[in-house]
């Protein structure tokens, strides 16, 4: 039976669209590694979709994209797709949210509930991006620099790469691009972007098994 991966793509805001845009690599190289891929875009990706399709067809691998909380992460129009008493929608999943704060407390306590492994960030997650490129976020080098380390975690576990590896190797680029930015100094139009990609890189974490690989 193919291994599938649930991806939720909310689109109501620029940061939500710019992950939902950003989230096509890792569908296509999901679908091209032969997994099955459930993409719940937009208004599916609402609770009732999210937490009955976790607990229906046991998606090994699960990315969530969204606003979020301590507490939880969100999904379309920021309504709560995933909350800490979720417990046999996450058991046995590993999870990346891409979501502000959700690692402090709900990931914490999505472990202790069974899931295998749990990567996020434990403060708030934050891009910023070129306001002449919202109308095309894929060409956006300065979201890149935050979107294209973010990406490699599912990208990572795809390889079949343990999740603490695919967290590693995801901190590996943004210490990359902090590194092109203070080499080329005050003078690039992206300067300003490292302090915030250095922010992310220390909150992003890899809770639970940092050996669980997709299998």
């Amino acid at each position: 039976m193919a291994k599938t991966l649930l991806i939720t793509r909310p689109e109501h805001d620029c940061a939500t669209i710019y992950l939902s845009k950003w989230s096509k690599e890792i569908i296509q190289k999901a679908k091209k590694k032969g997994l099955c891929v459930i993409d719940l875009h937009r208004d599916k990706a609402n609770r009732d979709r999210v937490v009955g399709t976790l607990e229906k067809t046991n998606p090994k691998l699960v990315v969530l994209n969204g606003h979020g909380s301590e507490n939880s992460v969100k999904g379309h129009k920021d309504e709560v797709i995933l909350k800490i008493d979720d417990k046999k929608a996450i058991k046995d999943k590993i999870i990346y949210a891409r979501s502000c704060k959700s690692a402090k407390k709900l990931g914490q306590k999505i472990i202790t509930n069974g899931a295998r492994a749990y990567l996020g960030y434990t403060e708030d997650f934050i891009f910023t991006y070129s306001v002449n490129k919202t109308s095309k976020p894929l060409e956006d080098k300065e979201a890149a620099l935050f979107l294209e380390p973010s990406n490699r975690i599912p990208l990572s576990l795809l390889k079949n790469h343990t999740a603490g590896e695919a967290n590693e190797q995801s901190k590996g680029l943004f210490k990359k691009n902090i590194e092109k930015l203070l080499v080329e100094g005050p003078s690039s139009e992206h300067y300003s972007a490292i302090s915030y990609l250095y922010w992310d890189m220390i909150n992003q974490v890899c809770l639970g098994d940092k050996e669980a690989v997709l299998a």
